[in-house]
């Protein structure tokens, strides 16, 4: 009796490892069988965001892409498979972000998402992502609304430096370090205007830099005369303003204009391009700017920055969002091909406790944030015509203050 007990005990054993067998087989051959991966993305193709979109993270994408499918796609459990983008235009509105971005996962059933530019897009998706188990490593955005949140959305990861990650902390120090008293802050008033004027209000203070005023921007605004009437009527020593293109870009026309020329004066996202120096020339000397990274800041940041900026146009170069961004997607790679399946939760435990070297160096993620060891700067100014880091980890020179006098001519 018990040997044939026993004779039965073996027998169903083999029976269970041959059925894994063929069910870790079926699950392989699934993944070797496509012939395709497919990334889907909202956009901002038009609408607001569109000028920061196509500066920002698509020059990144469209170069990884080229590489990737250069060498014959991801190497998934080695068979190569080269990568397709489906995009579709958000029009910068958060509520389509997140309707695209469910599109793309119940209807399209696309293999990873990448995501929408913008702080606020990033909030409406990211929930999204993580409630279908899909990662989500995003680009363009801050996540100051999120953070203490992150740890319940364990398939987000966040790349970009941002607001109190470690930027306007880093600020506070160096313009404390120069002397500054007091600040004026104008910001957009959407959630990444909210965000970087209200971390502002807490960041400052502490290093004794007074708030004097401060000034919400309508979206829609376009005469910021009034503003900076207001604003010069202060005398701050600073002059920060946290807003898109759409608000920096004639406000910094605005203050030529009227020559209100603070010590220090910051505004962004836009002054980190290189379309804000294609746009005002010997002006932008002095202007201060989120920023990260920089040539002279290692090797590989020169090969990245030759890679996406030589023999192109000037205009979309980004020294704050691209080393980032890179970083995210060189991450993201080495985890699916370290994973060697296109199960996102085998993926998603890789990347939230493995370090990779990426163009930042030794690259990893806590609690969902790139961690801020692995940022090279916080702070750019522009000084000769190019952006020098000049806070954070990793600086390439000393902040002008006070800032320069607007050129005359």
């Amino acid at each position: 009796m018990k040997k044939k007990w026993l004779v039965l005990s073996i027998s169903l054993l083999l029976v269970t490892i041959l059925l894994a067998s063929l069910v870790s087989t079926s699950c392989k051959s699934s993944t070797v069988e496509k012939d395709k991966i497919v990334i889907g993305m909202p956009s901002e193709l038009t609408g607001v965001l569109a000028q920061i979109r196509s500066s920002a993270f698509q020059p990144v994408l469209d170069a990884w892409l080229a590489d990737v499918n250069g060498a014959g796609g991801l190497n998934i459990g080695g068979k190569r498979l080269p990568v397709e983008m489906l995009i579709y235009d958000d029009k910068s509105d958060v509520s389509t972000a997140a309707q695209l971005m469910e599109k793309l996962i119940v209807e399209d059933k696309v293999d990873f998402v990448f995501p929408p530019g913008g702080t606020a897009m990033i909030f409406a998706a990211a929930p999204i992502a993580n409630k279908y188990g899909y990662i989500l490593t995003t680009m363009e955005g801050g996540a100051t609304q999120m953070k203490d949140v992150l740890p319940s959305l364990p398939y987000v990861f966040v790349n970009l430096s941002f607001s109190d990650w470690y930027q306007l902390p880093v600020l506070a120090d160096i313009l404390a370090a120069k002397g500054c008293k007091t600040a004026y802050i104008v910001y957009i008033a959407d959630l990444h205007g909210i965000e970087y004027s209200g971390v502002a209000g807490i960041e400052l203070p502490k290093k004794g830099i007074e708030i004097i005023g401060t000034k919400s921007l309508p979206p829609e605004m376009t005469d910021f005369s009034l503003v900076i009437k207001e604003a010069k009527a202060a005398n701050p020593d600073a002059f920060l303003c946290f807003g898109y293109p759409d608000q920096n870009l004639p406000v910094t026309g605005e203050m030529y204009a009227q020559n209100f020329n603070p010590k220090f004066f910051m505004t962004g996202p836009g002054a980190n391009f290189g379309f804000y120096h294609d746009a005002f020339g010997p002006l932008v000397e002095g202007v201060g700017c989120f920023a990260a990274w920089n040539p002279n800041i290692s090797a590989a940041q020169a090969a990245l920055a030759d890679k996406l900026y030589s023999g192109k146009p000037e205009a979309i170069q980004d020294w704050w969002g691209h080393c980032f961004y890179w970083a995210g997607l060189e991450f993201f790679q080495q985890a699916v091909e370290e994973a060697g399946t296109l199960d996102q939760s085998v993926i998603r435990e890789i990347m939230a406790t493995s370090h990779f070297q990426t163009v930042l160096g030794d690259t990893w993620y806590e609690n969902g944030l790139m961690a801020k060891e692995s940022h090279p700067g916080e702070i750019g100014q522009w000084q000769n015509g190019v952006i020098e880091i000049v806070g954070g980890n990793q600086t390439t020179a000393d902040l002008v203050y006070p800032k320069p006098p607007w050129p005359t001519e």
